[in-house]
């Protein structure tokens, strides 16, 4: 079969009755929100403005607090902003904000999702929790009186980098993936590139939330699952609304007889329904995200979420002009293929060597 099909009514059945009041509760609060959005988008006047802001303002609040309280029962899901310190938020929601924002445009899109990678990295990797250091010694350019050398240290996070393979879920999360190897590479003591696998998994937009499709295309996809058995499998994408791509390739991957040590998942935005379907379906995953949002709406868009993150990365291929992996990468230009030339070259070898 070159074609794995999961359902909707699949994911949900891996959700408990306790799963589902919680999910059915954070929906009806967003509910309210979108009422305040509507009143808010159509209010005259300063003082009408203010109090719609305001009311926009506690609800958030609120939704947050439940967010946080379901989350810390969760110890496999980590949001950045629920497991930082308080100083650290302001630069997160900063981020999220411009992400968020429709004027944010493609260079300055890729910069801040730059950022919110390098961020959740710290979170998985290199947090208060990592006790063990390596040194890095640097030869700068100064040499006067002598030559002179650094010594910076840095967690080590050997053991648990230098098993690990990149798994790209196509498009949106091509250069997220290529972020997350690249900052493998530099925290790892020997310079570990990451071996990628690639797959071709898309939904059907055409469905809305509750009968959503999720088809894993075998023929365009570029992985040796020999590869893959036993290994610390990464995957990274921007949104995680549903989580029905992750748990599609992951169950296609167990029923092929794969065994992954462990699965990380690092999104800059996820939603708890989708959150809560990952941990409940599969074993020894980690769900790490920037930022919780609430809700999704009929076609299983996140709420509010941020828009296509893959077309604001990449930009949109014509209607008659689809890119393959390749070509998308040869889009990025000369920056982006400079900066993570180790991660194309290993690209480029999974996808033209099979």
């Amino acid at each position: 079969m070159s074609k794995i099909v999961l359902k909707a009514r699949d994911l949900d059945g891996y959700l408990s009755p306790a799963d589902k009041e919680i999910i059915k509760a954070m929906d009806g609060k967003y509910e309210e929100a979108l009422g305040v959005c509507s009143i808010l988008s159509q209010a005259e006047g300063e003082n009408s403005i203010n109090m719609a802001k305001e009311r926009l303002i506690v609800l958030y609040s609120e939704m947050g607090e439940m967010m946080q309280e379901i989350t810390q029962k969760e110890p496999q899901i980590h949001v950045y902003s629920f497991e930082t310190p308080q100083m650290s938020h302001g630069e997160a929601s900063r981020l999220i904000a411009k992400l968020r924002n429709p004027g944010t445009e493609n260079p300055e899109f890729v910069y801040y999702t730059q950022r919110a990678y390098e961020l959740l990295f710290n979170l998985a990797f290199g947090g208060a929790n990592n006790k063990n250091k390596n040194h890095i010694f640097v030869k700068t350019p100064v040499d006067i009186p002598v030559q002179n050398y650094a010594v910076h240290k840095i967690p080590d996070i050997d053991e648990r980098v230098n098993n690990s393979v990149m798994c790209v879920m196509l498009r949106a999360a091509l250069l997220p993936s290529m972020i997350v190897s690249k900052e493998i590479q530099e925290y790892s003591s020997n310079n570990y590139i990451t071996p990628f696998a690639l797959f071709r998994i898309s939904r059907d937009d055409t469905k809305s939330e509750h009968n959503m499709a999720y088809t894993l295309d075998l023929d365009k996809s570029y992985f040796d699952l020999d590869l893959l058995q036993g290994k610390d499998l990464v995957f990274a994408d921007p949104m995680n609304a549903t989580g029905g791509s992750l748990v599609t390739i992951v169950k296609y991957l167990q029923d092929k007889g794969i065994k992954p040590r462990s699965i990380k998942f690092f999104n800059i935005i996820s939603v708890l329904k989708g959150s809560l379907r990952i941990v409940r379906a599969l074993e020894n995953v980690e769900v790490f995200t920037l930022w919780m949002d609430p809700s999704l709406n009929s076609k299983a868009y996140i709420l509010p979420g941020l828009g296509d993150a893959g077309d604001r990365i990449n930009g949109m291929d014509r209607k008659e002009y689809h890119r393959n992996m390749i070509q998308l990468i040869a889009d990025y230009g000369a920056g982006i293929a400079s900066l993570y030339r180790s991660q194309l070259r290993e690209i480029e070898d999974t996808v033209l060597g099979r």
